[in-house]
């Protein structure tokens, strides 16, 4: 599973999709093929075509080549709510067996050069009674990529989720900073110290710092992505 990684985030709207699309539409400026997978989202719209989460559009829409929107995301609840919960009330079985071989599956079908795998809110959140999202990463071996929403406190939080992640035997590959309150931002001297302290304490590299967006579209954000700290090699040898 080369240059495939499993998104997180701080918490929930960290910004991890906005991130993840990013990540996607800069591989695809070095003209590297990617895939986005969403495997389980809550909070979807029903459409002609049936279930549809505006963060699993939004990871289709960066992947290439195109694929239907099943592979991308497979559980697909409507109420806007933890996704344990949706899947309870839908009636549907979540465990980590039958979400990791449908991810097997996708990843030996789909070769890509990039493959982001988003979660759901941060690191703990339950799969179902017994397992956790934390669990998937860990099932497939896979390296973690942070989402930090830069707001106040996101220095703990940040911290203690690679804490976690180091705790569950996984690499941290890189982090994001996405700047989920602006007025976090608005001190410049001391919005640089927290970025400065999040690069010293945590053991990755800095990825990208996406400000806060008028309009948050993958195209803009990728703007601020620096996609060699993740695949220098692939990289190079497609600007070659």
């Amino acid at each position: 599973m080369n240059n495939t990684y499993f998104v997180t985030g701080t918490d929930t709207d960290a910004g991890k999709t906005l991130a993840t699309s990013a990540l996607l539409c800069a591989a695809r400026q070095r003209q590297l093929t990617t895939l986005g997978l969403k495997p389980i989202a809550s909070g979807s719209e029903a459409t002609p075509n049936g279930l549809r989460n505006r963060d699993a559009l939004a990871l289709q829409a960066q992947s290439f080549p195109p694929v239907d929107y099943p592979t991308i995301n497979p559980w697909t609840f409507a109420p806007a709510i933890a996704p344990h919960l949706a899947a309870l009330e839908a009636g549907a079985v979540l465990n980590v067996a039958s979400v990791t071989q449908a991810l097997s599956d996708t990843l030996t079908g789909t070769p890509r050069d990039l493959t982001l795998i988003e979660g759901a809110g941060g690191w703990r959140v339950p799969l179902n009674d017994a397992d956790d999202f934390s669990d998937l990463p860990c099932a497939l071996g896979l390296p973690v990529i942070l989402v930090v929403g830069l707001k106040l406190g996101c220095l703990n939080h940040a911290r203690l989720t690679a804490e976690a992640i180091a705790a569950d035997g996984l690499t941290l590959a890189g982090w994001v900073g996405s700047v989920v309150d602006p007025a976090f931002a608005s001190d410049s001297a001391r919005f640089t110290a927290n970025v400065a302290l999040l690069k010293r304490a945590l053991p990755a590299p800095c990825l990208g710092l996406i400000p806060h967006l008028a309009h948050a579209d993958a195209s803009t954000a990728q703007r601020f992505i620096f996609l060699d700290a993740l695949l220098p090699f692939a990289t190079q040898e497609a600007t070659l």
